[in-house]
């Protein structure tokens, strides 16, 4: 199983960034797919997911109304479109791949590599 994020950089506070994230090795429609993030010297902690068929999607209380995650399972991809960014935005993001509809990063089994996102003021 290999899922490749992608789409980090550098952006300016209240610009946008769209992460990607690629999976393959895994019946991609049958799992859920989340977000998670970690900021330096910080827990990781959950961003969004999405259920397999794409038609519910939960979020972090502070990512609500900015944060949109979505998925093409005919490419095996999931998204997550970041508007209105922030300073406190700034960490690792990683992709995750499971089972259930959890916030908690422990009930993923599969992890992207992650993709550094940097907001600067």
């Amino acid at each position: 199983v290999q899922l490749q994020a992608s789409g980090g950089g550098l952006v300016q506070a209240g610009g946008s960034l769209r992460l990607s994230c690629a999976a393959s090795g895994l019946p991609f429609s049958s799992y859920v797919m989340g977000w998670f993030r970690q900021a330096p010297g910080k827990e990781r902690e959950f961003a969004a997911r999405i259920s397999p068929s794409g038609g519910t999607t939960y979020y972090a209380d502070s990512l609500k109304g900015r944060f949109t995650i979505s998925r093409d399972n005919a490419k095996n991809t999931v998204y997550l479109q970041m508007n209105s960014l922030k300073p406190e935005d700034t960490a690792v993001y990683y992709c995750a791949a499971g089972r259930y509809l959890a916030v908690d990063y422990k009930k993923y089994s599969y992890w992207g590599q992650g993709t550094l996102v940097t907001v600067s003021s």
